[in-house]
């Protein structure tokens, strides 16, 4: 039996292409993308050094895919995102071996969770659980841990270089003075100050940067937070 070839970016280069030819074609987000996008090959080139980032862990993406979506968080559905990863699935499947397209899907849905997670946020909506998981009634969510106090100098490096939060457990990061980011490793950034907390969903990779003095703390819930 042979292994699997690794997955590459000019297959990856592909699959961005004839995906974004289907949703630029797409009733319901053709619209949103093709009035968000004003030049298309370079959009594609970007998407593409996202997805390498993503998979590969090449580096060559910078940017925050969640300010972008928040641009148009008026426009922006849940069904859309549903769609989305619809074509996705679709076209993963079309060009991939299996087990490549699998784990696109998954990272694709995960991403997507974040992104929506992001849009809620922005408008000052619930973040809701979603079925079977264990919210408190009402979707009140309190901490049923929380870190000590950490300053620039404190921060463990567990936090500093990429983690993820346990299935279940999602992560509010409170700073307390000064500024950090946090860092996606599916992709974004966002800096964090007092009225600005970061959450960190379940099983999310991420990171933590203090930018200058700065203290933080962060509380762990067993469902979705409300801050």
């Amino acid at each position: 039996m042979t292994s699997q070839s690794p997955l590459t970016t000019r297959q990856l280069g592909e699959l961005v292409d004839r995906f974004y030819a289907r949703v630029r074609a797409d009733e319901l987000i053709g619209p949103v993308f093709n009035n968000a996008v004003g030049n298309w090959p370079d959009h594609l080139e970007k998407l593409t050094r996202f997805w390498s980032s993503v998979m590969l862990r090449s580096g060559t993406y910078s940017g925050n895919p969640a300010a972008e979506h928040i641009k148009h968080a008026g426009t922006i559905t849940p069904e859309m995102f549903d769609r989305w990863l619809a074509l996705w699935t679709q076209t993963t499947t079309e060009l991939l071996p299996p087990a490549h397209a699998l784990e696109l899907q998954r990272m694709a849905s995960r991403i997507a969770e974040s992104l929506k997670s992001a849009i809620k946020f922005h408008l000052g909506q619930p973040i809701v659980a979603e079925p079977g998981s264990r919210a408190r009634p009402g979707g009140a969510s309190k901490p049923y841990r929380s870190t000590a106090i950490f300053d620039q100098d404190t921060l463990p490096q567990a936090l500093r270089r990429e983690h993820s939060t346990k299935a279940g457990t999602w992560g509010v990061i409170r700073v307390l003075s000064g500024k950090a980011r946090l860092h996606l490793a599916a992709g974004g950034e966002r800096t964090l100050s007092q009225n600005e907390p970061g959450i960190v969903e379940p099983e999310q990779v991420h990171w933590v940067e203090p930018l200058g003095p700065m203290r933080l703390q962060v509380d762990f819930h067993a469902s979705p937070p409300v801050l």
